[in-house]
């Protein structure tokens, strides 16, 4: 990951993203600090309500539903390249079965940790944004990433027991940005770049997921990824314009690296040797045997709507941040045209757009102050 660039070099170019330097507090209580309160965030914060849920509460998610994870896998077994290679032909059903949960496990664990970086980052968002608005929508923010970090810890601990350590280009990743003294970073890493392939992941998880406990969890959590991308956006529409081609050439750049990192490391095989060495399998065999069943088998995925690269991609183009001198970048992969013509609907907004709904359902039946609560 790029080391963190001098304080003086920030890009700030709208009063509601100002930032002082971490511990900074004395700033936070300066007197004029509170009259000067930006209204961009209102309606995201004024939002919160609509997709409250509580991920220790059955009445949103139910930990009981079962599901038997030696006898059924969690995504259909052709959604993972690992078991329909050469490599794995030797594996029966049930082994099969085995080892695309784990992988899920794996997938799912790095989920947990990032809902975890998404968590800090917020926190640290609050520690130097001046604006009162922005740092209440970043508290908010806070509170939402935590409860995805309860939710995804128990779902894990009732399938599994425990999570699986961090991938390392994840944490790498999620070290830089939360540390980081730069909003931008903080922005385009987390708002845009991460949220964007989460809500890619999470709308894949919804049409796939076999397990039912899952598809519920993820459509919950999409719900206020949906807002949080909104952040992100917010501040791409009211920053970007603004930028000098220097600036908007620095954080372009930085955005295209760091999409070409993740896009060849984020889920290489290599990061979880040791869940294939436990089957009797060789990393390296497999790798080479997916590759040789699945030659250019990343451009066909991507063309996939729930695609969590094209996500991304249509993310980065619907905030401004592609320009034709980086537009190579992601043209190598898929259909740049076409997926800059889509409308601005994203992929997982229906999904979410329910969810509210089904939250709207539940918290009106919610115990009100002073009265009995109500069995839901």
């Amino acid at each position: 990951m790029s080391q963190p660039e001098p304080a003086e070099r920030a890009i700030t170019r709208d009063a509601a993203y100002q930032a002082v330097a971490p511990g900074d507090f004395a700033a936070m209580l300066a007197v004029e600090r509170y009259g000067r309160r930006s209204d961009a965030f209102d309606a995201i914060i004024g939002a919160t309500h609509d997709h409250f849920w509580d991920p220790h509460n059955p009445a949103y998610l139910d930990y009981a539903t079962p599901f038997d994870l030696e006898r059924d896998s969690i995504l259909p077994l052709e959604r993972f390249p690992e078991l329909n290679c050469a490599a794995t032909e030797h594996l029966d059903e049930r082994q099969k079965i085995r080892l695309a949960n784990e992988i899920q496990r794996w997938n799912l664990s790095n989920i947990l940790h990032g809902e975890q970086g998404a968590l800090s980052l917020s926190a640290s968002l609050c520690d130097i944004l001046i604006d009162p608005g922005a740092q209440e929508y970043a508290a908010n923010q806070t509170r939402e990433e935590a409860r995805h970090v309860a939710a995804f810890g128990r779902y894990i601990a009732v399938r599994w027991g425990k999570p699986y350590p961090v991938g390392a280009l994840l944490g790498a990743f999620l070290d830089d940005i939360v540390r980081s003294p730069l909003v931008y970073k903080k922005l385009v890493g987390m708002q845009i770049l991460l949220e964007g392939l989460a809500m890619g992941a999470f709308a894949d998880l919804h049409a796939h997921a076999r397990d039912p406990l899952l598809k519920r969890l993820v459509q919950l959590v999409m719900t206020d990824e949906a807002f949080h991308h909104k952040f992100g956006k917010i501040w791409a529409d009211r920053t970007l314009p603004r930028l000098s081609p220097d600036e908007h050439e620095r954080v372009e750049d930085w955005t295209a690296q760091i999409f070409e990192t993740l896009l060849f490391n984020l889920s290489s095989l290599a990061q979880r040797a040791y869940i294939y060495q436990a089957f009797g399998l060789d990393p390296a065999v497999l790798r080479a045997s997916v590759r040789e069943s699945f030659s250019g088998g990343r451009k066909r995925a991507m063309r996939e709507s729930t695609n969590v690269f094209r996500v991304l991609v249509k993310t980065l183009f619907k905030s401004g941040i592609i320009t034709d001198r980086t537009i190579h970048v992601y043209a190598a992969w898929l259909d740049t045209e076409a997926l800059e013509a889509e409308g601005d609907a994203m992929v997982g907004d229906a999904i979410a757009a329910e969810g509210i709904e089904y939250l709207r359902e539940i918290n009106a039946r919610r115990r009100v102050i002073g009265q009995k609560p109500l069995a839901v």
